[in-house]
């Protein structure tokens, strides 16, 4: 009989963690890169001109910590949300996720990837 996934255990702030709007910095980061995981979030980002600033583009640089081993395990969704923080490295690609097509295609890859777990195929 197959081992049931096990969940994360739970995030226990420092104490004296500042809190944002009574959420913790880790937390408000964990949502922010969990929603990388949409290429319409992805293409909405780029539509208001933030996947140009400099400043955004170093703080997607700072949210590679989430592709260690220790925060993985807190990703709803790691393939899309890695891949999405790998791409979002590439200049190339935060200019071609403003096309419809691009979007398209990467949800497309996504539903296709969602039915091949679906079916129990693995890659």
């Amino acid at each position: 009989m197959a081992e049931a996934a096990k969940s994360p255990p739970p995030f226990t702030p420092p104490p004296n963690e500042p809190l944002y709007g009574g959420y913790t910095r880790f937390e408000l980061e964990l949502e922010f890169v969990t929603l990388l995981s949409s290429p319409l979030y992805l293409n909405h980002l780029a539509s208001l001109k933030l996947l140009q600033s400099l400043d955004f583009i170093a703080y997607l640089k700072y949210l590679q910590y989430w592709t260690q081993s220790e925060y993985i395990k807190y990703l709803s969704y790691p393939g899309p949300t890695l891949k999405a923080l790998e791409l979002l490295q590439e200049e190339r690609f935060r200019t071609d996720i403003l096309s419809p097509e691009v979007v398209g295609l990467l949800v497309r890859e996504g539903v296709e990837s969602s039915k091949g777990y679906m079916s129990g195929e693995k890659d």
